[in-house]
């Protein structure tokens, strides 16, 4: 909605145009009228609408032609002002002040106009006969109001339509030609009308429409006033109402019956509540809300959010056997602008023959909450979460999780999402081992396009408690140039067991890496099945990673058509939970520690020998 509304009135010399804004600040006719009276601005909180409002006077006499295109061009809605008791003043409407401001621009993009028949106390009867051509010729024209500023008969209703035609404009909606609801308004309330439909039966029952009208308007509708509507819509509409329930004819209908009554500000805050502009298209501010994240935090879906997203997984598994089929996906998808999660989903989440079940869904929710947050905003906004939630915006979905620095330094972290780098150079078999990650043997994961997507998601227990882990891949050539990432809370550094030579690409990029860092790393020697190949002169992966205090390296293989073990990931989520245990557990003790533990160990035995002779000589 606009921040505040501009008027300016035109019209023909000594037809009351200074006299109306004057009668409505002084609310009393003024004995003596200026040429033109100076630009006043209404308070917000005095304005039906709560908007400051500017009102901007015109005399031909005192200003150019060029200051008029100027005022024109800066008003948001101009009134045009006739003189009731002089006809030849509500002509020059139609042949002079129209053309002027509406004249050289494009069909749908025109001022809106409000006709002022002024001085109404010089003529008995009513002038609407003479403007209603006008009105017929002209569709910007949103009404007519008759009034008189000496007698202040219907002042602040002329400024009250004034404001409604710039706040609720009937343009972007109706087409009073076709007499019909505009493509953009239908496909708006048609979406609004699909997130209402909570059971997918295509109506909207009693209960369904107290819902969407408590979100919109704040309280639900009395008994008496759903059959009243209901009642209504039969009259006008054949199929508006179905089994007693609203069907989307019905409701679009009503819509278009409040428009054509002069409420369509009840359509607009309907269309508002669910984020539309007045252009009829969702705003950023409703798509992408403000979120901080400070460098270092994350960001996760909150309890608020998962129990909203499984509500949506569950309106849309229609047949209720816990996955979502193509066709229900694509219900799930209809009231978004295009399928947010194709082709990628069946290849980054566990699916069940072609369908989603609700860990895979929920494992998508979580993976576009970590990767782009941005785009889980706009997801929740396309499904109606503000609205049908009754929250201010996205954001009360979304968790944003303290420092990782913080949690290396409490030695645990409170994470449920974690990221593990699979780093290795080509060939060695990332691509398979995310696959596996997913319970997918190597023939199952040959089966997908040559293009996999680098990410994949699961859950791993972790001492009881559930986590996600995502594992990224990541070329060992691209990490020996670009610097550290500080997203990665657990690296796994990937060679061939079957070539040993590819060892020395996960070495260097360890030690250009990670070996000065608090990254926890575990060395995986891939292609178990296969022989071990003699290694080039120098150290071997077990006597490296020995050297730089790791854990061995952890034997790894995809083949065959049993599952591949999750115990891998299970290690690699353990670790990047606990960070500081992996170096407790694996490193041995530095050599100054040896040394104090030598000379202590020395001088127990020194004081129990001393201790041990005393006894004996006694004892003799």
């Amino acid at each position: 909605m606009r921040r505040d509304v501009r008027i300016l009135l035109l019209g023909e010399a000594q037809v009351g145009k200074t006299s109306l804004i004057l009668s409505l600040v002084g609310e009393e006719f003024p004995e003596e009228v200026p040429a033109r009276a100076e630009e006043i601005t209404i308070p917000a909180d005095v304005t039906p609408e709560k908007v400051p409002t500017h009102i901007v006077d015109y005399s031909e006499a005192e200003q150019t032609e060029e200051e008029l295109h100027e005022e024109i061009h800066k008003a948001n809605v101009v009134c045009m002002v006739y003189d009731v008791s002089q006809e030849a003043t509500i002509e020059k409407i139609r042949t002079k002040w129209i053309p002027l401001v509406n004249g050289g621009t494009e069909k749908g993009h025109r001022l809106p106009i409000i006709l002022v028949g002024n001085k109404s106390d010089l003529r008995p009867g009513s002038s609407m006969e003479a403007a209603l051509p006008i009105m017929n010729q002209f569709p910007e024209i949103e009404t007519c109001v008759e009034c008189s500023a000496k007698q202040l008969r219907n002042i602040s209703e002329l400024f009250y339509y004034a404001q409604k035609a710039v706040l609720h404009p009937t343009a972007p909606l109706y087409d009073p030609e076709a007499k019909q609801l505009r493509p953009a308004c239908v496909q708006a309330l048609t979406r609004i009308f699909r997130l209402s439909d909570q059971d997918l039966d295509h109506a909207l029952s009693d209960e369904e429409l107290n819902a969407f009208q408590k979100s919109c308007f704040g309280h639900p509708l009395a008994p008496q006033a759903l059959e009243d509507v209901k009642r209504v819509v039969c009259k006008n509409v054949e199929g508006g109402v179905r089994d007693d329930r609203l069907t989307l004819e019905g409701f679009l209908l009503l819509n278009m019956l409040f428009i054509q009554r002069g409420r369509h500000e009840t359509t607009w805050t309907v269309l508002r509540r669910f984020g539309y502009s007045d252009t009829l298209e969702l705003t950023a501010d409703y798509l992408f809300p403000p979120l901080h994240v400070p460098p270092g935090c994350s960001t996760e879906l909150n309890h608020s959010g998962y129990q909203f997203v499984q509500r949506v997984f569950e309106k849309h598994d229609q047949d209720q056997d816990g996955a979502l089929s193509p066709g229900e996906l694509q219900s799930l998808y209809s009231v978004f602008p295009m399928a947010p999660w194709v082709p990628e989903l069946p290849r980054s989440v566990r699916t069940e023959a072609g369908r989603l079940p609700l860990h895979g869904y929920l494992c998508q929710w979580t993976l576009v909450t970590y990767l782009d947050v941005r785009s889980c905003l706009a997801h929740l906004g396309y499904l109606g979460y503000p609205t049908l939630c009754e929250q201010n915006s996205q954001t009360q979905a979304i968790t944003v999780t303290r420092r990782k620095k913080l949690d290396q330094e409490k030695g645990q972290t409170q994470r449920s999402v974690l990221m593990c780098k699979v780093v290795g150079a080509q060939g060695v078999g990332k691509s398979a081992f995310l696959q596996a990650f997913l319970g997918r043997s190597l023939t199952e994961a040959s089966e997908f396009p040559a293009d996999l997507p680098v990410h994949v998601i699961d859950t791993v227990q972790v001492n009881g408690q559930e986590k996600y882990l995502i594992l990224c891949e990541v070329s060992a050539d691209s990490l020996l140039t670009d610097s550290l990432d500080p997203t990665c809370d657990v690296a796994c550094l990937m060679f061939d067991g079957s070539d040993p030579r590819s060892f020395a690409h996960c070495a260097s990029v360890y030690k250009h890496h990670y070996m000065d860092g608090q990254t926890p790393c575990l060395f995986v020697s891939s292609k178990a099945d296969l022989p071990e190949g003699v290694g080039p002169p120098g150290l071997s992966p077990a006597e490296f990673c020995r050297r730089h205090r790791l854990p061995p390296p952890v034997p790894f293989s995809c083949a065959g058509p049993a599952q591949p073990s999750a115990d891998v990931f299970t290690k690699l989520a353990t670790m990047a939970t606990f960070p500081p245990l992996v170096l407790t557990e694996l490193q041995p003790a530095p050599s100054w520690l040896k040394g104090a533990l030598l000379a202590a160990g020395a001088a127990v035995a020194a004081v129990l020998s001393i201790s041990l002779y005393r006894i004996l000589v006694k004892s003799s």
